[in-house]
């Protein structure tokens, strides 16, 4: 009887609120790295250097920083309903103002507010699906989530692409049509996500009274079979030394996930590609990043092991991005970037199954959120310092490089991190 409600349970929750959160992961990814797209045609009409543009896009990921934990905190309080929707119009608001850039300033700060409108939305996920999945399911459900972000590439480059060819349409460039078309479905599914998404099991009138009676009680029976093991206030969240750790592995693929995002487009421009062909070939790459993050992630919870799956998939990230510095022609620039894709995708999942092991509660909320926002500070140290190099250098062969080093010390940071936890910890309700 009890296999037999929690396969139905599992089922129809999965069903309910896995493909929705992805599609919610899908457009706000879109609109977080659709500049690397609109920078083909951009820099050129306001007359941004590859050091501006490299420091405007990286400085999303302060507004990030900054706001990123007290947002998932709130979220913790008020309710994934109220606060992913909050995000998500806001976030749709600022990336279509976007339209309004004249120059490096406005750039600059519409970027940093971008980043202040998005805080909290992936944490938030995260801890949001801690409440309805028990621990067992909850890392392959995660990769799921998290695939959202390759998807967005296969088929959001496409888009922009076309999106990029309708220059002079109305009087509008390619690149600000981009902004205001590819906005729209945030703001329009913010206010899906107020009728359709459920805070908790307990509010899930969706399911059966039986099946929401064994949810509530199997996510309690973890909650507080895990209550001694766990850390559980903010405070301890915030300052527990693996947070630290984890954050600064996390540095290290944020800077290549978005050294791709906002420099990939580029790097393909070079070999005299119109912005159609530049949008499908940038989404090979990613098409096999999809699978190999899925299989790679299965693996990792089949074996049931964890740090070898981080650093080798970091390596393996790190030697695309050498190669990519030394590719000359265009299929070996995009087996490089498939390199990169490939590892910097299947990094996460069992990354993010790690806090798991020590964090609990508003702890969970405080924890995950800061090794989100510090990791992601990647995103601002890898694309800004292409573009110095570039500016300096005339190439992004050294800015490659040192991307590359920083995934190198990720895959170093992952081996001490886990044989430095000596004493054996048991996981907790929260899976990442």
């Amino acid at each position: 009887m009890a296999s037999e409600i929690q396969t139905r349970v599992l089922r129809k929750i999965t069903w309910r609120i896995v493909p929705f959160i992805m599609l919610l992961y899908f457009v706000a990814f879109i609109d977080r790295v659709n500049i690397g797209f609109a920078s083909l045609t951009m820099n050129k009409d306001i007359g941004l250097s590859p050091t501006v543009y490299g420091f405007g896009a990286g400085i999303f990921f302060w507004g990030y920083f900054l706001f990123e934990v007290p947002s998932n905190i709130i979220l913790h309080k008020v309710g994934a309903r109220i606060w992913i929707a909050r995000v998500m119009i806001s976030w749709g608001i600022v990336s279509a103002a976007m339209v309004f850039v004249q120059g490096a300033t406005s750039f600059y700060i519409l970027r940093f507010l971008l980043g202040v409108a998005e805080a909290g939305f992936f944490p938030g996920i995260i801890l949001y699906l801690s409440y309805w999945f028990p621990a067992r399911q909850r890392a392959a459900v995660t990769a799921l989530f998290m695939a959202a972000a390759p998807l967005s590439t296969v088929l959001g480059s496409p888009i922009s692409g076309a999106l990029l060819e309708m220059d002079g349409l109305l009087g509008f460039k390619g690149w600000q049509w981009l902004f205001v078309l590819e906005a729209v479905p945030a703001v329009l599914l913010g206010f899906v996500v107020l009728g359709f998404l459920t805070d908790r099991p307990e509010k899930a009138k969706w399911l059966a009274d039986d099946e929401r009676r064994w949810l509530i009680e199997t996510m309690y029976a973890e909650t507080t079979s895990k209550a001694a093991t766990a850390s559980h206030s903010i405070w301890r969240g915030l300052a527990d030394p693996r947070v630290l750790a984890l954050s600064l592995i996390y540095f290290g693929t944020s800077a290549g996930l978005y050294t791709l995002g906002v420099w990939a487009p580029q790097i393909i421009k070079q070999f005299g590609l119109s912005s159609l062909q530049v949008g499908f070939l940038n989404a090979l790459p990613a098409t096999a990043a999809v699978i190999a993050m899925i299989l790679w992630a299965r693996h990792s919870d089949r074996t049931g092991e964890r740090t070898w799956h981080v650093v080798w998939a970091c390596l393996i990230a790190a030697a695309g991005l050498a190669y990519a510095g030394l590719a000359t022609g265009i299929v070996a620039v995009l087996v490089a970037l498939a390199l990169v894709n490939i590892g910097i995708s299947s990094a996460k999942p069992p990354l993010w199954s790690m806090p798991t092991l020590f964090l609990s509660g508003p702890a969970a909320a405080a924890g995950i959120a800061t090794i989100n926002s510090i990791g992601n500070l990647g995103g601002f140290v890898g694309p800004a310092m292409i573009g110095w190099i570039k500016d300096q250098t005339g190439s992004f062969v050294g800015g490659l490089y040192f991307v590359s080093g920083l995934l190198v010390l990720s895959a170093v940071l992952t081996l001490l991190l886990s044989r430095a936890q000596t004493a054996p910890v048991e996981p907790v309700p929260q899976s990442h």
